[in-house]
């Protein structure tokens, strides 16, 4: 199978595997690969589905792309790797921020354009930990995905399942993946209505996560999760996370807990980027002491 192929230059510093990490639901995410050669990812897009292999080369990128929908996936890349993301106006004066502004000035906010993509996995982390989150999306796919076009196949890749595929799965055959109704029935609706999920990348922040909290099921965490990954929202604030209000009070503050209302009011001096912001002190990985026992990790699946 022929490739396509696309080099293209970014006005500053990339790096590839820290901003595409989000893309990556776990180690063994099967849509998506990062190794030292780059990133392989499998998509979907308007056209069929497509690989698309992302290196550095130089002072730019190489993206190659092969399968029915390589044109289109070619035509996303820059937008993926952050090449719309605009730091203008970043200017932290926080010494933790401006310090891993620095030390991660390669970190880019993506804009893969896909939000069917970027929500299902998100949706398969409301409410439990991350480790029946990832399992649940690595089973969702090998399920009801197929084999990525050209090498993808060959490095095991999957493209997600389609949104058909996702509204006709009825909810109890999610039980297997682990997921129960509640979550299965949002994956449903959301797959029904994909084609008005996929225009949110033509308005603006507000409205698309308008558009994204009207599918039942769907509140503001989910709505910023996937506007930082696919609609490229670097002032995107995930309330309602469990851990995060913790890890951006103990970072900025020096406070080992605290709730989304202190996040915000935290974050507030860097409005227009929080999300970036966010994104820092996560990449950074200092995060809050723990008290008491982890969540335990179950499976419904068995039951």
């Amino acid at each position: 199978m022929t490739a396509l192929e696309r080099r293209f230059a970014l006005p500053g510093p990339l790096d590839l595997r820290l901003s595409l990490a989000p893309l990556r639901h776990g180690t063994f995410d099967p849509t998506i690969g990062i190794g030292p050669d780059g990133v392989w990812r499998a998509t979907r897009t308007a056209e069929g589905p497509a690989t698309v292999h992302l290196s550095v080369a130089g002072e730019g990128v190489r993206a190659r792309a092969w399968g029915p929908g390589a044109a289109l996936a070619l035509d996303a890349a820059p937008a993926t790797v952050g090449a719309d993301d605009d730091p203008a106006g970043f200017e932290p004066d926080h010494p933790v921020v401006a310090a891993l502004a620095r030390r991660l000035a390669g970190l880019r906010i993506p804009r893969t354009g896909a939000v069917l993509e970027a929500l299902v996995p998100t949706v398969l982390e409301q409410k439990v930990t991350g480790i029946e989150a990832k399992r649940s999306y690595r089973a969702l796919v090998r399920a009801l995905g197929e084999r990525a076009p050209g090498p993808g196949a060959d490095a095991g890749l999957l493209v997600p399942p389609s949104p058909a595929r996702l509204a006709a799965t009825p909810s109890y055959a999610f039980h297997r993946f682990g997921v129960e109704r509640r979550r299965a029935e949002t994956i449903r609706r959301a797959a029904a209505v994909a084609t008005r999920l996929e225009e949110c990348t033509a308005v603006g922040p507000e409205a698309a996560r308008h558009r994204l909290c009207a599918i039942p099921g769907i509140g503001p965490w989910s709505a910023a999760e996937v506007a930082l990954v696919a609609l490229g929202d670097a002032d995107a604030v995930p309330s309602g996370d469990f851990h995060l209000p913790h890890l951006v009070a103990w970072n900025l503050a020096g406070e080992p807990r605290a709730d989304d209302a202190r996040m915000l009011e935290l974050l507030e001096p860097f409005a227009g980027h929080r999300g970036r912001v966010v994104r820092l002190l996560v990449a950074a990985g200092t995060t809050a002491p723990r008290y008491g026992p982890r969540a335990p990790v179950r499976s419904i699946a068995g039951l």
